[in-house]
């Protein structure tokens, strides 16, 4: 029997894009998924936060984009760097099981390859287009994620503790790029970012609790069955973060407007926390998570609306 297919516009045949580039495509789109361009956003933010905050009253628009180019290429590499490390263990579980490593879309020479690629040129585009002590910073982020943080996940529940330092240091890039030095303001972004990512972090390994036991994480939660240290512990933090939102406002960083939106999200941050650590389950801590997400930005957004001239 004879099959008649019909095309899609009549008069012109449906054409097929070639096998070569079908091909090229979806390389491209592993090598993408590698850098986790959505934790690289996140990275440009806290950057781009931390050094138009340095840069009050001066305009430093070339060196501007020189940090965020330099600093986004270091977090990609980091990002490749850990998916490679990770390779056996995210193959383990769910949620990263489909990463371009453990599916074999990409190798792990080609992974090493792309990554140190990606941090070394990056490293070098803010020594030349920001300033050396902006890429040490950069560097010392690296390694400490790759090398120290990424290690220890397998190993100990204090992974967490050490992943906030690398997770905090991206605004201190950015102050170093505009300022060339570091001092009690960078300390002041670093403080909030590292803090903040406690209770953010703690909720997403609840959720996930059974997956990271699955891939060999040293998680909190995997630890706490009953969820009452993995609770107590997002509260502490959060509870901390209320006076670390307001330092910036008690050495000159920030105004007022800045001290009554930070004092307001303290306290919304904390209540999640709380809600979680009384009655630890799944849906507080998506609620929590969902308060994170919103901490966040809204906290930058105040210090960019209402910094204090220099």
């Amino acid at each position: 029997m004879k099959v008649m297919v019909t095309p899609l516009v009549p008069g012109i045949p449906k054409v097929s894009a070639p096998p070569m580039l079908d091909h090229a495509r979806a390389r491209l789109a592993a090598f993408i998924a590698l850098t986790k361009p959505r934790i690289a956003f996140m990275v440009l933010i806290t950057v781009a936060t931390g050094f138009l905050l340095g840069a009050r009253k001066s305009s430093h628009p070339v060196t501007f984009v020189w940090t965020l180019i330099g600093t986004g290429l270091v977090a990609a590499g980091a990002s490749v760097w850990n998916q490679y490390l990770e390779r056996d263990r995210d193959a383990r579980m769910r949620r990263t099981g489909s990463r371009p490593l453990p599916t074999g879309r990409v190798s792990p020479t080609e992974a090493v390859v792309f990554g140190s690629t990606l941090a070394i040129g990056g490293a070098t585009i803010l020594v030349l287009g920001a300033n050396a002590l902006a890429a040490s910073v950069a560097a010392l982020t690296f390694l400490l994620y790759v090398f120290v943080y990424t290690p220890l996940k397998p190993i100990t529940t204090l992974n967490t503790a050490i992943g906030a330092i690398p997770g905090a240091l991206p605004p201190v890039i950015g102050w170093s790029a505009a300022t060339g030095h570091v001092g009690i303001e960078a300390f002041s972004l670093f403080l909030i970012l590292f803090l903040w990512q406690f209770p953010h972090f703690l909720a997403i390994a609840w959720i996930h609790r059974e997956d990271y036991a699955r891939g060999g994480h040293r998680m909190l939660p995997g630890a706490d069955p009953g969820g009452s240290l993995t609770g107590r512990q997002a509260a502490t933090y959060a509870l901390a973060l209320i006076p670390a939102g307001l330092l910036p406002s008690v050495i000159g960083l920030a105004g007022g407007v800045y001290f009554a939106g930070a004092l307001l999200l303290g306290f919304f941050y904390l209540a999640s926390a709380l809600r979680f650590w009384t009655d630890v389950n799944d849906a507080n801590a998506r609620k929590l998570l969902r308060a994170s997400i919103i901490y966040l930005p809204a906290i930058l957004g105040l210090l960019l609306i209402n910094p204090l001239p220099v």
